[in-house]
């Protein structure tokens, strides 16, 4: 007697919200609509005869039904997903998807990808650089590129780079801050700050012994390049993350206010998808990108 499976759609809406505990973030990771991902449920839930989630006011739990199944579905896509990625495909092009936050793709990781299509002429890389977080291997991403301060047990971690931390404004907002013995004066300063950094003015402040600032003002930016931008602009003071911000200092866009860059605690970490070590592309890839970061970091400390 055959399986009765609900539709994989439903499963999907529901791992997704599950996961999340959140239509709206579901439907933004599925690219589709939160009445879409709320129908499918209800469908789901008809057809299991079961409650999954408890629905109140701008919240949204799972029962203990739905906290039991969860795990299930999760696996089950994830084994699905595995198998897939296992199936021979030589006649069609390979492609390694990569998530990764928009500064460090732009900033470093485009720049040298031409050395990984010359070695590997018929693989295709996809970057996604949306905000939101990756399920390995139920979202079909290969690799994630993150920052962390430690890796996340369980999880196939590699540190790829650190940071170094430098504040940076333009040439001609630099000259605005030095006081009447020729001296920078951060205190002048309006300080560029970026969201979701987790080292930010506060971390810099705390070790860099400076007294008498509020770091609380200033602008805020929810990215990087948003606030290397602003510095440029002439709008404030931000704090350079080195290597990132290397080609603005290096065409003069920015300067930096103190010759010493603190070292962040936090790090650029390369985390792979299980069985990336199995498919000949995606260990290519792998060994290339920590190739690129092995001689980043040399040429770092060699400078």
């Amino acid at each position: 007697m055959p399986l009765r499976l609900p539709p994989l759609s439903s499963l999907r809406f529901f791992e997704a919200a599950g996961r999340h505990q959140s239509f709206k973030l579901a439907a933004a990771e599925l690219n589709v609509t939160p009445s879409a991902v709320s129908h499918g449920i209800v469908s789901l839930e008809q057809a299991l005869g079961v409650q999954l989630f408890v629905r109140r006011p701008r919240q949204l739990s799972l029962t203990l039904e739905g906290a039991d199944y969860l795990p299930y579905v999760s696996e089950a896509l994830s084994l699905i997903a595995i198998g897939t990625q296992r199936l021979p495909t030589s006649r069609v092009q390979r492609r390694i998807a990569v998530s990764c936050a928009p500064t460090v793709a732009s900033r470093w990781l485009l720049p040298r990808l031409h050395g990984f299509s010359r070695r590997w002429p018929n693989v295709g890389v996809t970057i996604d650089t949306s905000r939101r977080q990756v399920g390995f291997p139920v979202d079909s991403f290969d690799f994630a590129i993150r920052m962390s301060r430690t890796p996340v047990a369980g999880a196939a971690w590699v540190r790829l780079f650190g940071e170094r931390l430098v504040p940076v404004c333009s040439p001609a907002y630099r000259e605005s801050l030095i006081d009447a013995a020729g001296i920078v004066d951060l205190r002048r300063a309006t300080l560029i700050h970026v969201t979701p950094a987790s080292e930010d003015w506060q971390a810099w402040l705390d070790r860099s012994g400076i007294d008498g600032m509020a770091p609380a003002g200033g602008l805020r930016f929810d990215t990087i390049q948003l606030a290397f931008e602003a510095a440029i602009m002439g709008l404030g003071v931000a704090l350079g993350r080195r290597p990132l911000v290397d080609c603005d200092l290096a065409s003069a866009a920015l300067v930096e206010l103190y010759p010493e860059a603190m070292v962040a605690e936090t790090a650029y970490w390369l985390v792979s998808s299980e069985g990336a070590d199995h498919r000949p592309d995606l260990l290519g890839f792998k060994r290339w990108l920590l190739g690129e970061a092995r001689g980043f970091e040399e040429g770092s400390a060699a400078g």
